[in-house]
């Protein structure tokens, strides 16, 4: 049996609201410049003061500008730890998703949903290469289907990863092909920049957003 790890990466530091050094080094750039047009300004034609006020209030929206910037990616930082702790009940649970399979022997539970009119419906079974392996006629209904991980002969399919797809007919006609979503066990939790990842059984990678259902094991 998998262990299960709830990991978390890409974290902001709890200090990440500090004085930027950047900020302080930018006016102090700002000012020496201030200072040396005023200087050398032409004494017949002077600057206008409200030209100065202008300058210091563009600078002042664009500095309070990148603070806030900060504040939000820390806030960001902090939304994503508390979903991390809401994630680390889902470990050991089982996920629904339309995303490849682990088949290392045991049943594969799928929701199976075929198109509307359809009357006869068929499993489509490709390896991790893409090669089809098997096609074999389903249940028409909507429902739970268990996949037994047989080949098109009926024999046992190699340990791997496989994408499950639905073919829909009305007789002979092909109404679509649709991804099936199926049940997987949870082994782990990560936070990255895309968000929160799930790492489902035989390394399958999920977001958390493409999770449609949960279920306790057995």
């Amino acid at each position: 049996m998998d262990t299960t790890a709830l990991t978390q990466t890409n974290s902001q530091p709890a200090n990440s609201l500090a004085a930027k050094p950047r900020i302080s080094s930018d006016f102090d750039t700002f000012l020496k410049m201030l200072t040396a047009q005023m200087q050398n300004q032409d004494p017949l034609n002077p600057i206008d003061s409200a030209d100065y006020a202008t300058q210091l209030a563009t600078f002042s929206g664009v500095e309070q500008q990148m603070r806030t910037n900060d504040l939000l990616a820390s806030l960001g930082s902090q939304m994503a730890v508390l979903g991390m702790s809401q994630l680390a009940g889902w470990v050991g649970q089982e996920a629904r998703a339309a995303s490849p399979v682990w088949m290392d022997g045991d049943p594969v539970t799928m929701q199976l949903t075929p198109a509307i009119g359809a009357d006869r419906a068929v499993l489509v079974v490709r390896n991790a290469s893409g090669t089809l392996v098997s096609r074999e006629d389903v249940p028409i209904a909507p429902g739970l289907y268990d996949w037994l991980g047989g080949d098109a002969a009926g024999d046992p399919l190699p340990q791997g990863k496989y994408s499950l797809s639905l073919e829909s007919y009305s007789g002979e006609t092909l109404l679509g092909e649709s991804p099936v979503e199926s049940y997987a066990r949870i082994i782990e939790a990560r936070n990255g920049p895309a968000g929160a990842t799930l790492v489902l059984e035989g390394g399958i990678e999920v977001p958390s957003a493409a999770i449609t259902a949960l279920r306790v094991p057995g």
